[in-house]
Parts: C-alpha cells; structure tokens; sequence
C-alpha cells in the first residue's frame, strides 16, 4: 500500500463494534465531540442493533449490514442535519450499538418461602430457584426505559431487577395455577415453560424477550417431603406380611439379648396383621325384590305377590309353611317355612286345630 492510499485511508471514517466481553448490551461509540464523517462508514454485525441519536432524539435504528453515512441512506438523520442540499460536511451523533445475543444463565430464586395452597396437603411453603435467559428485542424501546444515556451498559445493572421481577411474578403465578405440589416437583420443565408465559410480557415492557425460565429445584418443606417419602416407601414395600417378617428376621439377626421374645412378638404381630390385611371380605348378597314371589298351588304356579299379600294367603289357608316357593335369586323351589325371608309371613298365622285324641288301648 502506498503511502497516498495509507493518508487517504486516515481520512476513511469506519463506525464499528466487536465485543470481547460476556455482560455488554449495549456500547456507545466513542468520537471526540461525537463528530462523524459525512461518508463514514458502520458496520453493524450479525447479533448488533445500531441507533443513532441526534441532539437526544432517536433519528435512525439499523440492522446487521454494511451502511454508508451518507443523505440518500439516512433519511430521517438528513432531515434532522438539513443535507437537504447535499450539505457533506461531518455532522455530531451519537452511536450506540445494542448486542441482540442471548444472555445465559442468569441466576433466579426466591428469598423468602412462597406460600401456596395445595389440595392435598393445604396450605405449603416452598423455594424455587434456577436460571433465565433474556435478549433485546426492542432496542429503542430499552434505551427509552431501561439504559438511557449509559455508554456502556452491562447485564449487572438490569439482572437485579430482573431476578425481582421474576421471583414476584413466580411466587403469584404458581400460587394461582393450582399446581400440585408434588407436580411441581416433577414436572420442572413444564412448569417452566408455563411461567416463561406467563411473566415475558412483562419483559416485553422493557424491550427484552425473555425466551426461558429453567426451574433447577423446588425445596418443599419437611414436613412435605417426610409425607412424601413415607408414602413412596409404603409403594415400595408392597406385600406387608413380607415386609414385617423380613424386619423381625432382622431383629433376630441383630444379636439382642430378648431375640427369642422379640421373635416370638414379631411373628405374632406380622401373623395378625397379614391375616387382618389378606383377610376376603365375604360379599353382601344384593336384598331380594319383595313383590316377585311364585307360589305353586297345585301343579300351576301362581304369582308374583307381594309379601303383603303373601301374608293374607297364610291368613286364608292358601299358604302354609309346606307351600313350596320361589324368587328371582333363588336356586329352586323351597317350602315357605324354610325360607328365612318369610319368617313374618307365619307369624301371625293361628296355629293349626289339635288333632283328636287317640282312644285309650284295651277300651271298647
């Protein structure tokens, strides 16, 4: 390169950023008294948001590309500057560069205990912490509400309001979502996803876009989680006969001096409880319709009646004790005095006439 090429390339004005940090969002370009060549040439990269602001007023907001500062490609800043007439000499703006990328791992959790109401367990309090991640989305709309005129903004500064934001918007999400606590602590990625919902309007607010919430653990109190495990331990422990002998075989095994006692106490305590818990219920028989008993008179079977009028029968003489019977349920015909149902049938019945006396032996 010549040396007219290296003097002319002095007078080259290039508007550039590249960021070697991890926390930056957003840059302000330095230029002594903020003076930029009419011509000057920006960069904005992949990831980056140019804005220029002339005398505190936003005049142009630019993505990724190559620009050339010149009337034609800037028409708001030329309004403002009035190049109307090609006017070429160098102009004052300030340049901030906002860094579009993805900002990580930030860490969130909740200060205090949040008290929930469950509908297993009632009223719980629990913690919650995790990550976020958050990225510009509105660049003018961050500068007007969040940065300002910071020249050099990091992620340090907003993180605390942010962490603040979540935890509040966390705590009244979770206690209005009638989650189970035991969901919670099962599903963290779901639950996740539902409160990135519900709180990234709020971001929104800011400019931001908040594209995750990780929920990294959920500290139930003790009392919860001994619940819990007791619970998990009756499903893992299955047959509990099997259980108590395996635990008095262990009491046995231990060496105590009462081994034979406590042998003879354990079985017969795991006996009782095996047989109080493997005992069948016997089956309560559905109660019989009362108005579907037959009644064979003769060799013709009479019927349905009612109990009521069952018992007029017996009243009458047409029903006996030796009147065989029969209901739906029944196997088959029974005599009516064998049948407990009819019990009341008979009660009332007058016994039937004494049967005259047989004359004494040996009388004419």
């Amino acid at each position: 390169m010549g040396l007219w090429d290296k003097l002319m390339g002095e007078f080259v004005d290039v508007i550039a950023w590249t960021d070697d940090s991890n926390d930056t969002m957003v840059y302000r370009f330095e230029r002594h008294g903020n003076e930029i060549k009419y011509g000057a040439k920006l960069t904005v990269r992949e990831s980056q948001t140019a804005i220029f602001v002339n005398e505190g007023e936003v005049a142009d907001v630019l993505g990724p590309g190559l620009y050339v500062l010149e009337t034609k490609n800037l028409p708001v800043l030329s309004t403002l500057q009035s190049w109307s007439h090609g006017f070429q000499s160098p102009f004052k703006a300030e340049v901030y560069f906002f860094n579009t990328k993805q900002f990580t791992n930030l860490k969130w959790g909740t200060r205090n205990p949040v008290m929930i109401r469950d509908s297993e367990f009632g009223g719980v309090r629990l913690r919650a912490f995790g990550t976020y991640s958050i990225r510009i989305d509105d660049a003018r709309k961050f500068m007007q509400e969040i940065m300002g005129t910071d020249g050099h903004f990091t992620v340090d500064e907003i993180s605390d309001q942010l962490r603040n934001l979540i935890v509040t918007r966390f705590s009244s999400v979770v206690a209005s979502a009638n989650i189970p606590v035991l969901d919670m602590a099962a599903n963290y990625e779901q639950l996740g996803q539902f409160v990135t919902q519900k709180i990234a309007p709020e971001f929104a607010a800011y400019g931001l876009k908040l594209t995750s919430i990780l929920v990294e653990n959920i500290s139930l109190p003790t009392e919860v989680e001994d619940a819990f495990d007791k619970r998990a331990s009756m499903g893992v422990l299955g047959n509990l006969d099997k259980y108590l002998q395996y635990q008095t075989a262990q009491g046995v095994g231990s060496g105590s001096s009462n081994s034979a006692l406590d042998m003879g106490m354990g079985l017969a305590v795991a006996n009782k409880m095996s047989e109080v818990l493997n005992r069948p219920s016997a089956p309560t028989p559905p109660p019989l319709p009362d108005a579907n008993w037959h009644v064979a008179i003769g060799q013709e079977t009479k019927g349905p009646y009612s109990l009521q009028q069952l018992q007029q029968m017996a009243q009458s003489g047409q029903l006996n004790t030796v009147t065989l019977v029969w209901q739906t349920g029944m196997e088959n015909w029974q005599e009516a005095g064998k049948v407990a149902a009819l019990n009341g049938v008979f009660a009332s019945q007058p016994p039937p006439p004494i049967p005259p006396s047989a004359p004494p032996q040996g009388t004419e």
